[in-house]
């Protein structure tokens, strides 16, 4: 039986909550905390943020104005025991990811399709290696064949390309990594890989710091490097964040870096007792994870709210916001792009790809690659040797469960049933969510919520047993869509949801998932949510079903989270990553 929590948005007491949600949003606009580090509550202090304890009255008072009720699920679905936990079984059509450089030589041409980070095949100063095969293709090169050689490039992530050829769902004739790492675990899978070149640009990786930071440090330890910068983190004064190691090359040279920092440099020893235990105290001091290294620098660009960020030299130098008040300090293994061959490879095919990578080592492409911020000047080598893959497939799992240090998360996702999901959308959206529900720790607790023009609570935040598991699953399942779209009015009921939840167990994190397509065109909007959303510091990931991911971009930068956008053929491995990674 349902049961209504609001009786209307008109009545004495809403009246009054919206009058003194004004106020405290109007003062803490003029008032908030200055700029810097976090409170003692955890919450953000930027100038329009309100401080924690208003914001906590402040979203009280706006879900007496949300019409929302309860209608608890009691059934429980039938699930599968030991259901799948491989996000490369729910990988998309590789069609997915384009093809940005396509061959013009002809049915005759001895064509080879590499896959190649985003860093080098995308546009601008992220376009070198999309340059360099445009000219090579024009160029008419011949094979000793007689042949004329042609190259086709893809634009895909380092860890995404690593899934496909993995399991083996699309394996192409040549992969571009950002790092060597991806080639190590693509061996560790029983790919067969031919070097091609240990280097087609140059490029580091590296942790961003702030100078005020690293000034201070260097008064304290002496010098500032990566090992200091890990015992600095470990001891609680830095605090740092960086990339999923299961999608970003820079975030799993960081895991590799910290676990090599723990275990004397040897990787053999990198997942002993005694370095899992440091590990889990170093993650202690870091409150975020990107998704990317894109996500990371739009959230350090609008906030600067970290100490310190990792990133590639190519993109820190290409940024302008960090060119004055930043260091940036090398780590791990150097981001040398090689490139490999894949599979049983024709000769052609081999010939075409040696011939491509010695065509970019021509001096007009090594000061195309300076000018596009690759091939820094510093001599930096390996800080450790590459570790064999399957030490570095057993790091991703051990980052995967501990890297929350023992803490449990709880999280509410906030599902938009709304009628613009009718149909294909909701479908593929309770697929994605059943799906993904497989990468969610047992040590967790979730709830859910769904929304229209109504807020419906469906599952109160529980342990993620087998019971809320399949109590999930029947919610799910039992979603249909119909009425106009309130999301912010949702965020609020999960939001006041996960405070109460974080009073009953002060040692949450509590984390929103909010998932939609479409604008919001009743109750709030983010204008009048922004400050008292950004004052509580719960971190609001969005998932955009085809959405304007503009606006869920602005929701989930309040507090440092992820924000993607799928279509009907992504979705469900979108957001299987993303509960991978932070749940």
């Amino acid at each position: 039986m349902a049961r209504t929590r609001s009786s209307g948005r008109f009545g004495l007491f809403a009246i009054v909550a919206l009058i003194t949600i004004g106020i405290a949003v109007f003062q803490n606009f003029f008032e908030g905390a200055p700029m810097g580090e976090p409170d003692s509550q955890g919450a953000p202090s930027h100038a329009r943020a309100m401080r924690y304890d208003d914001a906590v009255d402040a979203v009280r008072g706006m879900r007496s104005q949300v019409d929302w009720r309860e209608d608890i699920v009691t059934e429980r679905a039938r699930i599968e025991l030991g259901g799948s936990r491989d996000l490369k079984k729910s990988l998309p059509d590789i069609g997915t990811f384009p093809l940005v450089v396509v061959p013009e030589g002809g049915a005759s041409a001895a064509v080879a399709e590499i896959f190649v980070s985003t860093e080098k095949s995308g546009d601008g100063t992220d376009g070198w290696m999309v340059q360099v095969a445009e000219d090579f293709n024009r160029a008419a090169v011949r094979l000793a064949s007689g042949h004329l050689a042609q190259v086709s490039i893809r634009k895909i992530a380092s860890g995404t390309g690593h899934d496909f050829i993995a399991a083996r769902k699309y394996v192409p004739q040549g992969f571009s990594p950002s790092n060597a790492l991806w080639v190590s675990m693509v061996e560790a899978e029983g790919v067969k890989v031919e070097p091609i070149a240990e280097s087609t640009v140059g490029n580091v990786a590296g942790v961003v710091m702030k100078q005020s930071v690293a000034t201070r440090l260097r008064d304290k330890y002496g010098r500032v490097d990566v090992p200091t910068l890990v015992d600095a983190v470990v001891q609680g004064s830095l605090v740092m964040g960086y990339t999923d190691p299961f999608a970003s090359s820079t975030g799993l040279n960081f895991l590799v870096t910290v676990l090599s920092r723990f275990s004397d440099g040897k990787p053999e020893s990198m997942l002993l007792p005694d370095v899992v235990s440091a590990f889990e105290s170093f993650q202690k001091g870091v409150p975020f994870v990107a998704l990317t290294t894109l996500q990371m620098r739009e959230s350090v660009e609008r906030s600067g709210s970290l100490d310190a960020f990792v990133m590639e030299y190519q993109t820190y130098v290409k940024t302008p916001s960090l060119q004055s008040g930043y260091e940036f300090i090398p780590f791990g293994v150097r981001h040398d792009n090689p490139l490999v061959g894949l599979g049983q490879l024709t000769v052609d095919q081999r010939d075409t790809l040696k011939a491509f990578a010695e065509y970019g080592r021509q001096a007009r492409y090594r000061r195309l690659a300076k000018e596009f911020g690759f091939d820094p000047e510093m001599d930096y080598k390996n800080a450790f040797p590459v570790p064999k893959g399957e030490v570095l497939v057993q790091a991703q799992h051990l980052w995967k469960e501990k890297k929350d240090a023992g803490r449990p998360i709880a999280a509410v996702f906030v599902c938009d049933v709304s009628g613009s999901m009718r149909g294909v959308r909701l479908a593929q959206l309770k697929k994605a969510l059943l799906g993904g529900s497989e990468f969610i720790s047992q040590n967790n607790s979730i709830g859910l919520v769904v929304f229209n023009h109504q807020v419906t609570t469906v599952l109160p935040i529980r342990p993620f047993d087998l019971s809320q598991k399949a109590a999930f699953h029947a919610a799910v399942q039992r979603m249909e869509a119909d009425g106009n779209t309130a999301m912010y009015d949702g965020a609020v009921v999960g939001l006041n949801m996960l405070l109460d939840e974080k009073a009953r167990n002060p040692s949450i994190k509590p984390v929103l998932f909010v998932l939609t397509d479409g604008d919001t065109n009743r109750g709030f909007n983010f204008d009048n949510s922004a400050p008292i959303f950004e004052g509580l510091g719960i971190p609001i990931y969005t998932i955009g079903y085809e959405a304007k991911i503009d606006q869920l971009k602005k929701l989930s930068s309040l507090v440092e989270a992820a924000s993607l956008n799928a279509g009907e053929g992504e979705i469900e491995y979108k957001i299987g990553a993303l509960l991978n990674a932070e749940m």
